[in-house]
Parts: structure tokens; sequence; C-alpha cells
């Protein structure tokens, strides 16, 4: 049984790039310090391919000095806090994933960014890594239409700071820390075409609502053409193998439109909102603004 994909082939020079070339929006801020574009395939400072900190290595080395592992229990603990505290009032959250490798010409680019302002236009707030490429251009569609644009900034060699639109940023050392908060506030997932790190968050929020660990929160992969070899393998050979069942196929919704994303978006956030059992209110004597 194949699953469903529609498609309405939105054409990267439809209205998302006559948006990119500059027609409607605003001046990119921070010119000097635009965000790093995609380093040419062999580049020495290629995205993921330097060694990065040491703590996630030194966590996952194995048993260490007792009084060590209590440090690091703690570190991890104050990190926890500091992104449970920076985010705690963001409001509704769409997490968009996708490669940090495209640059600003990638068709991705443009789309990724029309989707950023049209949840801005939903008064839902954008988030993602904060790095650049498909990070850069949502968070960059959020902030031109005067959405709230978050980064969860991870600390690597290559690209340690976040990208220009990001309107409030938590930098993280651990990685396993920055998706949890990637997923704590988010109502709703998207993937663009990506690599090892998309992959891995997405079958780890698939897996997530496969299991009930979160509630049905739609996952929209954009990009019809890169995600469906995949969707065949999972089918063809997954369900057939019986390593998936047919009602996991259904959790996922590959799209190359916009209009279906926001869509199919704006229906899982409405019931999400509605089952939510309270709004937090910010308190004075903590320190809330």
């Amino acid at each position: 049984m194949k699953p469903e994909i529609t498609s309405t082939n939105e054409s990267p020079t439809s209205p998302a790039a006559q948006r990119e070339s500059g027609a409607g929006t605003s001046a990119r801020p921070n010119d000097s310090a635009a965000s790093a574009k995609a380093a040419p395939p062999g580049s020495p400072t290629i995205w993921g391919k330097l060694p990065g900190p040491t703590d996630d290595r030194h966590l996952l080395a194995g048993p260490r000095k007792r009084l060590e592992e209590l440090r690091r229990v703690i570190r991890i603990a104050i990190e926890f806090g500091r992104g449970f505290r920076a985010l705690h009032f963001v409001g509704p959250c769409i997490t968009i994933f996708g490669s940090a490798r495209f640059p600003e010409s990638n068709p991705n680019y443009a789309l990724a960014r029309s989707l950023g302002q049209r949840l801005a236009s939903l008064g839902l707030t954008t988030m993602t890594g904060g790095g650049p490429g498909i990070m850069e251009a949502a968070n960059r569609g959020a902030h031109e239409a005067g959405g709230i644009s978050i980064g969860c900034n991870i600390k690597l060699p290559m690209e340690q700071k976040p990208n220009p639109y990001v309107e409030r940023f938590v930098e993280f050392r651990y990685f396993f820390v920055r998706k949890v908060m990637l997923v704590k506030y988010s109502y709703a997932f998207v993937a663009f075409p990506g690599g090892y790190g998309t992959m891995d968050e997405l079958f780890e929020i698939a897996t997530l609502v496969q299991t009930k660990k979160v509630d049905h929160f739609p996952i929209v992969l954009f990009g019809v053409e890169f995600w469906t070899p995949l969707i065949e393998f999972m089918t063809t050979r997954m369900l057939r193998d019986g390593t998936i069942s047919a009602d996991d196929l259904p959790l996922l919704v590959v799209t190359d439109s916009v209009d279906e994303a926001i869509e199919v978006i704006h229906k899982g956030v409405a019931t999400a909102l509605a089952n939510r059992a309270s709004v937090p209110k910010r308190r004075w004597w903590l320190g809330e603004r």
C-alpha cells in the first residue's frame, strides 16, 4: 500500500521566489554579519566536518570520575533550566528542520522563507536550529513578516553564531538538550531536504508521535522529489517486512506546496491549542517580563 503524496508542484519562480528577488521584503538586518553560506564540496570548513566541542564526546565516552560525572549532570540540568526559562513564553512554535548547507540561491531557501512569512501571518512562532541554510531562510521569513523568530543554536566550530534573523536564541552545548527544546514548544514540524541531522530530527519526532510520547502533531516533509525515495523505501521494504505498520505512514505528509503545508499545520495547531490545559502566565517575582 503506497501512501498518497500530494503535490501542487509550486514552482520556485512563484511568489515565494519573487519575494526572494527582493520585491516587497524588508532589508536584511546585520548585512555585515550575515550568516555563513554553505561551503563548497571539499571545503575544510564544510558544515559538520570539523571536530566539535568535547562536551558530548566526554559524556558518551563511558564512565569517568564520579565527581566529573556529578559536575556534568549539574551542567546539563542548568542548560535545561536556561532553555526552559528562555523559551517559556515564546508562544505556539512550529519547528523547521533542513540543510544548513543550502545557499540563498537554492530553491528550497525561497520556499522556507515563504513558509516563515506565512507562519508569522498566523501568529505562530518560527523555531529553527538557528544556523544558516534552511534555518536562516525560515527565520528570515518570520522576521520580515513581523513574527517571532527563535533559534536554538548548537556550539559547533564552524558556525557558533546564530543567523541574523533570530529575535531570540539560546545556545546549547549538548545536542540532546537542544533537540528537547526544539520539540517541547512546538505544535508541528516541517522537514526540508537535509542531511544526517535533518534525518535524525525527523525520525526522532516520528518515533515520539508513533509511540504516543507526544501528541499527534503534524509532520510535513517539504520536497516531493527529495522525499519520495524514502517514502517508497518505507512502503516497499519497512512496511512489507513488518518493521512499521500501515498506520505509521500517514504520520508524514509530503508536499511541495506552502499552501498545503500551512493548511496541515493550522489544523494541527488548532486541535492542540484546543486541548491545552492552560496558558502560562508571567510572574514578576520570578523576573519574567
